[in-house]
This record gives C-alpha cells, sequence and structure tokens, in this order.
C-alpha cells in the first residue's frame, strides 16, 4: 500500500468510527508506526481534512447539531473533574477549552467530553502525564463550549455552573 492509499485509509478509518481512534491504533491497523500515523495525519489536516487530535484520539469535525454555547468558567486545577462532570451530566459536550495566552493569544485545546466515561478517560491522562490543565496559565480563568441538544439543556447547564461557583459573570 503506498502513502497516497493508507492515508486514504486512515479517513476511511475515521468515517466509519463512533469513538476517537489513537495513533497507535491506527498504525496497528495498517502496519506501520505510530510516527507514520502521526506525519499522515498533519499531511491530511494541511491538505484541509477536518481531523481533530482530541485526549483519546483522532476524530472527524462532524457537523454540529443542537445549540452551541461559551461559558466563561473559573476554578482551581482540583476542580476540573467535578466542573466537567456536571457539564456533561447536564446533558451536554464539552467540545474544548480556550485560554488567553499573553504571548501566544488563544490557545484552544479540543476535547469532545460527552460522558463520564469521556472525563476519566481524560482525566487518567493527565495523571498519567503529570500534566497540567490549560487553565493553569491564567490562574483558572477559561472557555468552555459546549454543545447542547437544545437551548434549555445549555440554559440548564449555565445555571449549574454559576450554583457550584463555576461562573465567571
Amino acid at each position: 500500500m503506498n502513502t497516497s492509499e493508507r492515508r486514504q485509509r486512515i479517513l476511511e478509518y475515521l468515517k466509519g468510527a463512533d469513538r476517537p481512534l489513537s495513533a497507535t491504533a491506527l498504525a496497528q491497523k495498517l502496519a506501520v508506526s505510530r510516527q507514520i500515523i502521526v506525519g499522515d495525519v498533519a499531511l491530511l489536516r494541511a491538505a484541509g481534512e477536518g481531523i481533530i487530535a482530541t485526549p483519546r484520539g483522532y476524530v472527524l469535525e462532524r457537523p454540529r447539531t443542537g445549540v452551541v454555547g461559551t461559558v466563561a468558567c473559573l476554578h482551581s486545577g482540583e476542580d476540573m473533574e467535578r466542573e466537567l462532570t456536571l457539564m456533561v451530566d447536564q446533558g451536554c459536550t464539552v467540545e474544548n477549552v480556550i485560554v488567553e495566552h499573553p504571548v501566544y493569544g488563544q490557545l484552544t485545546g479540543p476535547l469532545e467530553l460527552s460522558s463520564r466515561y469521556d472525563i476519566s478517560e481524560f482525566i487518567r491522562k493527565v495523571e498519567k502525564n503529570a500534566a497540567r490543565p490549560l487553565s493553569a496559565l491564567t490562574d483558572g480563568i477559561h472557555l468552555h463550549t459546549l454543545r447542547c441538544p437544545d437551548q434549555e439543556t445549555l440554559d440548564r447547564t449555565v445555571a449549574a455552573l454559576e450554583r457550584e461557583g463555576f461562573l465567571v459573570r
């Protein structure tokens, strides 16, 4: 299989996936190294393919359905799991986290968290890598883009964030 065929297969696997696919999983399917997959994905993205790298693997951008909103939050790193759980328990998907860096400007980390399982895997990866959340760069202030099935769900989520003291008004 040549490189063009391999990249096409990567896209096919991503189109057929119902969950994120890691570079390691794709490498095993295609009998190449993880680094080859990372390079292929970078070139596919440079060519305009809507591939998003999430903490759990690659996904294709999907058309947004429902209502999308942005919330400004503030909390310590210890409250990250509680904040994320609150949002998914209300029925939203946490698409990303955004911080305003004084040198680099806006930094966005894709999350795509829709369930407690997604959150536990994300937290496990953060702990395993001794990573600090992006909000550590901004003294805890950050934004989240939320995708919710309807306006009522978004409103309920905002109210819950405010009730728990996470919301910046």
